[in-house]
């Protein structure tokens, strides 16, 4: 198999759920660009004793920039999973031996096609649309809330229901610091109890409830607060079986995502004297801060109509 084939194969490897992740085409690219400083490579050349690509990290963006892909598409790879195809990439190339026998200007022509393969796939990703939606003016805010909702799924990540939550909490309590984490920052690795906090009441956000989620919640009341999981609609009733089955469904509010923002947008909409769609635009407008100052991915912007 040639180089050209190997690559064209791996990526197809690489294809779960119909697409290929951005920390996996980062990989690619990391280990082809280091084929152009040497070839071959030694698994003490790239891969670090924790079995991470080496240069994935704070090295990321400027290889990136290399072929003109902005920092925006990812500060570093975070996944086991994209490491793990690097090595599988490395693999297929043979560690670049194959690579060692091209003249010069053949490796670095060959190199180049290659990392435009994968940084095409990286301008597609960054060309994706952002999250449109219309707001009939006859539909009550949850409508609206759940119309976003609906279309950020399967590629939201949990990132677009943790942010509107994040906004709604800042509109609603103006003269409180609200934190902001990315969506990929897990409660364990900032050493947060939970997604936000005020006084005794703490929140957990999730698009997906698990149990590990609801065991937080748990720990949390062991702890003298009151978890509320905010989940969307569809998912409240599998977070309450969950929170019955380790016995703390009389501990937790369990809310719909869609009721906790919209139920607030009428209630901010009153007090301000103002009609329900200039509200929900402050909120959006509040999220897409939110989103812009933590996350890389601008395809989670929304738009209201």
């Amino acid at each position: 198999m040639n180089i050209a084939d190997a690559v064209d194969a791996w990526i197809s490897s690489c294809v779960r759920g119909g697409k290929i992740s951005r920390n996996t085409i980062a990989i690619g690219i990391v280990v082809l660009d280091r084929f152009r400083e040497k070839a071959p490579l030694t698994k003490a050349d790239i891969i670090s004793k924790g079995g991470e690509i080496s240069g994935s990290r704070g090295r990321l963006s400027k290889t990136l920039a290399k072929y003109g892909i902005p920092e925006k598409f990812l500060k570093e790879v975070t996944t086991r999973q994209a490491h793990q195809d690097g090595q599988r990439l490395l693999a297929a190339l043979n560690w670049g031996r194959d690579i060692a026998q091209l003249s010069s200007a053949r490796r670095e022509a060959v190199l180049q096609a290659e990392t435009r393969k994968l940084a095409s796939k990286a301008f597609e990703w960054l060309a994706r649309k952002h999250i449109k939606v219309a707001c009939d003016r006859q539909w009550a805010p949850s409508a609206w809330i759940e119309a976003i909702l609906d279309e950020a799924k399967g590629k939201s990540g949990g990132k677009v229901e943790q942010h509107l939550v994040g906004a709604k909490l800042q509109a609603r309590h103006p003269k409180i610091d609200i934190p902001n984490y990315p969506g990929h920052a897990g409660d364990v690795q900032t050493r947060r109890p939970c997604d936000f906090s005020i006084g005794s009441t703490c929140y957990h956000v999730t698009a997906t409830p698990t149990l590990a989620e609801l065991r937080k919640c748990a720990d949390n009341v062991r702890r003298g607060l009151h978890p509320v999981l905010l989940a969307p609609r569809m998912m409240t009733a599998k977070a309450v079986h969950l929170a019955e089955e380790i016995g703390i469904e009389k501990k937790l509010s369990v809310r719909a995502i869609e009721d906790f923002i919209g139920e607030n947008i009428v209630e901010m909409a009153n007090d301000a004297r103002s009609d329900y769609l200039t509200i929900m635009r402050a909120v959006i407008l509040s999220y897409n801060k939110r989103l812009e100052a933590v996350e890389t991915d601008m395809s989670l912007r929304i738009e209201i109509e």
